[in-house]
């Protein structure tokens, strides 16, 4: 299948690693412009890179910025002013206990997995508009539905993407721009990786083992039994991209394994 994404331009946040540079892979193999975004200088050129080579002749851009605070963001926008496609995926993970979770650690997730979209979004949605056509993803998580006591707040952002994504989408009905929210479940990206890795070198395990308990104990509602791989989430990224997925907006698309227990 076509995608239609060639000579479109693409933002895809936190991208130096995980479902983001697996996303703007996807995005360069269609013939997108892809840009790719970090926070430093170093994880971003590595990132380009790794595309690159990845993509023999893909148009491949990076910048450097933290889009989890408003600095960032300005710096990212007065660097690319307009984009066709941007894909909200950076994102910031950790398990806490609720009663530890302070003041500022609520602002910090909120400001981060939250706002970053809201900014970048609010900036890039007027020329969308009047270009006719633009695609604006929210990368989620299925923990937006099912909160995890693990960490509160973590759920808590991802929910609230959800409420932007369906609320912007409404706001441009009949413009040619779609909104829409994906929303992964447990997947091996660099974060997931390094954390189960730790968990595996402190309990004496192997990696093997702690995917299993993971899947038995912590999310025993998984169909597919495994953590996903970053390419698999990626393909529906690119896919609600696409010049053929017009007809889907204001849409939360679980690539969740089956962990949600809904038939819709």
């Amino acid at each position: 299948m076509d995608l239609g994404l060639r000579a479109k331009l693409a933002l895809v946040t936190g991208s130096t690693a995980g479902i983001g540079l697996a996303s703007a892979e996807q995005l360069a193999r269609e013939g997108a412009s892809v840009i790719v975004n970090g926070r430093t200088p170093a994880r971003v050129e590595a990132a380009i890179a790794t595309l690159r080579a990845a993509v023999p002749g893909g148009d491949i851009q990076g910048i450097a910025a933290d889009v989890a605070t408003a600095a960032g963001c300005k710096h990212v926008t007065e660097s690319f002013p307009e984009v066709d496609i941007l894909v909200n995926n950076m994102g910031i993970f950790e398990p806490k206990p609720f009663t530890e979770i302070s003041d500022t650690d609520w602002l910090r997730f909120f400001e981060a997995n939250v706002l970053s979209g809201v900014r970048l979004a609010r900036h890039y949605v007027g020329a969308m508009q009047a270009r006719g056509w633009g695609r604006i993803v929210f990368v989620s998580s299925e923990s937006g539905l099912q909160i995890p006591a693990e960490m509160v707040h973590y759920g808590m952002t991802k929910t609230a993407q959800l409420a932007v994504a369906r609320g912007l989408a409404e706001s441009l009905a009949g413009t040619g721009v779609t909104v829409n929210s994906v929303l992964p479940g447990p997947t091996a990206s660099e974060g997931v990786e390094r954390f189960v890795a730790q968990l595996a070198a402190s309990t004496g395990q192997d990696v093997a083992s702690i995917e299993r308990e993971f899947f038995t104990t912590a999310r025993p509602s998984s169909i597919i039994r495994r953590f996903a791989r970053t390419e698999e989430v990626a393909a529906l990224i690119a896919y609600v991209c696409s010049v053929q997925a017009s007809a889907t907006t204001g849409a939360a698309l679980r690539v969740d394994g089956g962990v949600v227990r809904s038939i819709a």
